[in-house]
């Protein structure tokens, strides 16, 4: 192994991908020297980001395997897949974003504290003029006035119940009736900074993409316009200008107004939504990391040595699917939420104990779910071990475990990413469930279950209080919809059955 690594620092490619990841690696275990903070790992980020370095190492494998790179490309000409992968793209920054914490030097005067006690994301600080700007409880979609009223007293002592005005929302309007034409103007200023935005990053790419392709600068704003590349770039640029022109808008417009509400403690919706992101991400990307050594080891195993093995990993899976997931689920939580309880010194703060415990309901969905992929496998493994090149490597007498290593995981691996991408909607959408039956993340836990799970409380109100339901729900359909279509492409791509029906 040692050899082959030294083989592959060798090569100029492979030099250029592990400068990038040593980079990468250096900035994530130095920002806090940087930028005069103190660090802060959870868990979760951890692996997140050695997700992220897998991801990067995986793509680089798979530009130099020519049978990995050509299924690729044509997901990547697919233009549905591409518009949702862009959309999966800032999805994923806001994740990343959010899995950095910190904590600021302290600004208290508290004797002997050098940093405060309040753990932050970059995300939080790029989103303090949302998160800081809190009403007293429920205001509806660039409301200026509270949803409830109150008791006030005028200048004759009389009482009466009137909505009360937004301490934030609205504060720079003199006038309540200026409302609508105020937001029709701060409207088109976000719009137009999307364009200019938007403008500038398409003349930087096209120019990119002439020096790229050796084209003429207005022969490639031709070809770009027809489509005459092998990418799909005028869909992707198209998606990403519509993205980028929501954003700014959204944005820009919550600088004066709570653009999604607030919800009942007077927080802004739509910053609850933003960081609801991360635990979507977390959910769906660490459940698989945790699921798929059980499936492919135990899946390989019980098709290609049979016999006692196979029968004893069957008893195992078997055993597992007998049980309803919904009930080990509950009490793998339960017996987590009494160790927190009973050890709360291994914990600094409640945002650890928060982790911790989203942690252990990945692990949880992990266990649980590795069972359909590993019978999957083992079917794939009982066919690939009766095949004339894995005969011939066994009469030569090559080991199980090369075989194994070198000849099935490599050709069972377009089966195990079909599944891995299909399963991450599932993962996503099961936190919302879970949180529903009030067994999923710790409630101090920002996520769109937990927004649900609030919010359909205050749907018997009257009026009704509909919008923390619908901007968690528009947020985890938009997620959701785009991991679907990118995997159907995935999947078109890999699936031998439909390669051949084209």
């Amino acid at each position: 192994m040692s050899s082959r690594l030294l083989k592959l620092l060798q090569q100029h490619y492979w030099q250029k991908v592990f400068f990038i990841l040593v980079l990468l690696i250096t900035v994530y275990r130095s920002y806090s020297w940087l930028f005069n903070v103190e660090a802060v790992y959870l868990t979760t980020d951890v692996l997140i980001y050695f997700l992220l370095i897998c991801g990067i190492i995986f793509a680089a494998y798979i530009r130099q395997q020519p049978h990995l790179a050509i299924p690729w490309r044509q997901v990547f000409k697919n233009k549905i897949a591409m518009s949702s992968a862009v959309v999966l793209v800032f999805f994923i920054i806001a994740g990343l974003m959010d899995s950095i914490h910190f904590r600021q030097p302290d600004k208290s005067g508290v004797k002997d504290a050098a940093y405060s006690t309040d753990m932050q994301s970059l995300l939080d600080v790029s989103l303090r003029y949302i998160s800081t700007d809190s009403e007293k409880t429920y205001s509806a979609p660039f409301a200026i006035y509270s949803y409830a009223k109150e008791n006030f007293i005028n200048e004759n002592g009389v009482k009466y119940r009137a909505y009360p005005r937004l301490k934030f929302a609205g504060s720079h309007l003199q006038d309540p009736r200026n409302r609508w034409p105020d937001i029709a103007s701060k409207s088109v200023t976000g719009l137009l900074l999307g364009l200019m935005i938007v403008t500038l990053l398409t003349v930087v790419f096209v120019f990119y993409l002439s020096k790229w392709r050796i084209h003429n600068y207005s022969n490639t704003w031709k070809k770009l316009l027809k489509g005459e590349f092998d990418l799909p770039w005028n869909v992707m640029l198209i998606t990403v200008a519509v993205v980028i022109l929501l954003c700014c808008w959204l944005f820009y417009m919550s600088n004066f107004y709570h653009v999604m509400g607030t919800d009942k403690v007077g927080q802004d919706v739509f910053y609850l939504t933003l960081k609801s992101i991360r635990t979507g991400l977390v959910i769906g990307t660490l459940t698989t990391l945790i699921m798929l050594p059980f499936a492919i080891a135990l899946g390989v195993m019980a098709g290609y040595f049979k016999g006692v093995v196979d029968d004893v990993i069957q008893y195992i899976y078997t055993t597992l699917n007998s049980i309803p997931g919904i009930l080990l689920i509950v009490a793998v939580m339960l017996a987590i939420d009494v160790y927190i309880e009973n050890h709360t010194s291994f914990f600094e703060t409640a945002i650890e104990r928060a982790d911790i415990k989203l942690l252990a309901l990945c692990a949880v969905l992990g266990i649980t779910s590795w069972t359909g992929l590993c019978r999957l496998l083992r079917g794939e493994v009982f066919k690939l071990r009766e095949l004339e090149y894995i005969q011939a490597a066994k009469s030569l007498g090559v080991s199980n475990f090369k075989i194994i290593i070198s000849h099935i995981i490599p050709n069972v691996m377009h089966i195990v990413l079909i599944v891995v991408v299909l399963d991450f909607s599932g993962l996503v959408l099961a936190e919302a469930v879970l949180a529903y039956i009030g067994v999923g993340v710790d409630p101090s836990t920002i996520s769109w279950g937990n927004m649900i799970n609030s919010a359909r409380l205050e749907l018997a109100r009257d009026p009704v209080v509909w919008w923390s339901l619908l901007s968690a729900f528009s947020f985890m359909f938009a997620l959701v919809l785009a991991a679907n279509l990118f995997s159907d492409a995935i999947r078109d791509a890999f699936d031998p059955r439909q390669q051949g029906v084209k």
